[in-house]
């Protein structure tokens, strides 16, 4: 079997522990990302993700105006938002047991690491559908 190593986005757009949500927000746009795997002095310390701060943001139904909900964001830290504990895999997983993550936990991707916690890559549903695509033209 192929390995996640193969089909992982490798250095992925990362965004610091200490950066804002609006921070977060701006670059996942900019980079056209849906998830950013959190830094603290080149360690890779968590996730966060869309949904993740749209959980967080107040919704439509909030007496808050747009200034300040956009002032609440500015001034909340990536670091109170994330997971801090994502589920990760290794570069040398193979792929079935990375896709079966996925789909056990509900996930749209996963932060990939080596032995020693250093993020090397992210294996994303869309990476998994590349494969899968890989697969089906060798197969005709």
């Amino acid at each position: 079997m192929t390995s996640v190593q193969k089909w992982m986005t490798k250095d992925p757009v990362t965004i610091d522990q200490e950066a804002s949500i609006i921070e977060a927000i701006h670059l996942m746009k900019e980079k056209g990302v849906r998830r950013l795997p959190v830094m603290a002095k080149g360690r890779f310390t968590g996730l966060i993700t869309e949904r993740m701060i749209k959980d967080y943001t107040p919704g439509r139904a909030t007496s808050l105006d747009t200034w300040e909900v956009h002032y609440l964001l500015s001034k909340t830290l990536v670091k109170e938002v994330m997971n801090p504990s994502p589920i990760t895999v290794t570069p040398d997983m193979d792929l079935a047991t990375a896709a079966q993550l996925i789909l056990d936990h509900k996930l749209y991707g996963l932060c990939v690491v080596n032995d020693r916690g250093d993020l090397v890559g992210i294996m994303s549903v869309g990476d998994m559908l590349r494969a899968v695509v890989e697969f089906s033209k060798g197969k005709k």
